[in-house]
């Protein structure tokens, strides 16, 4: 069973920018003392894993990319993470933004976390709207992220002229993720994928 620090990193990988009261409300009782979850969220922060910021009022608790692959890991034993660094949403715009320069694009990028299109390109009179997601710490998140990113595209997919395509980490999960997306989904929409791997190579497919 999933401890409660991994519980609120789940809460907030699905809902982005919860109060300690609201997280409280969900995971343990409406009404329950939060006391304790503002303490597991400060902790988190202090790993940074998370970042507390005032919004409405109110401290609102909001996802960082450096999420753990595993939390509270026995002393004297190194986290997956430190051994295996992950694959951050700006890991992969650094390497699209470069892979885009070195064929022929002009390059806009929306950093950390800004709001906007991810990155959007532009060659000519071809516009190329691209939405990232990062590794996910772990196999259920992966999932959420990959179906996430689907409708975020979806949502910015104004202009029939336009290029989209979605960016993720070059891993098993996410390849098997896209190879089930029926083929029909993609032909109706369009969307293509581009896979970066940790070494910076990008591949793009459709």
């Amino acid at each position: 069973m999933a401890n409660m620090k991994e519980r609120i990193i789940d809460l907030l990988m699905e809902n982005g920018g919860l109060s300690d009261r609201e997280i409280t409300d969900t995971l343990i009782t409406k009404g329950a003392a939060q006391q304790p979850i503002n303490q597991i969220c400060r902790d988190l922060e202090s790993q940074g894993f998370i970042v507390r910021s005032k919004q409405d009022g109110r401290i609102k608790n909001f996802l960082t990319n450096n999420l753990p692959k595993s939390i509270d890991e026995p002393q004297g034993k190194k986290s997956v993470a430190e051994n295996d660094q992950l694959l951050s949403e700006d890991f992969l715009k650094k390497h699209l933004e470069n892979w885009l320069i070195q064929n022929g694009w002009k390059v806009q990028v929306a950093w950390g976390h800004s709001q906007g299109i991810d990155i959007c390109a532009i060659q000519d009179n071809k516009r190329w709207v691209i939405e990232v997601k990062g590794e996910g710490s772990r196999q259920p998140m992966r999932v959420n992220y990959f179906l996430a990113i689907l409708g975020e595209t979806l949502q910015r997919m104004n202009d029939p002229e336009s290029d989209y395509s979605i960016a993720l980490p070059d891993l098993k999960q996410f390849r098997n993720l896209w190879d089930r997306l029926p083929n029909l989904a993609k032909q109706r929409t369009e969307i293509s994928i581009l896979f970066v791997d940790r070494s910076g190579r990008v591949t793009h497919s459709k």
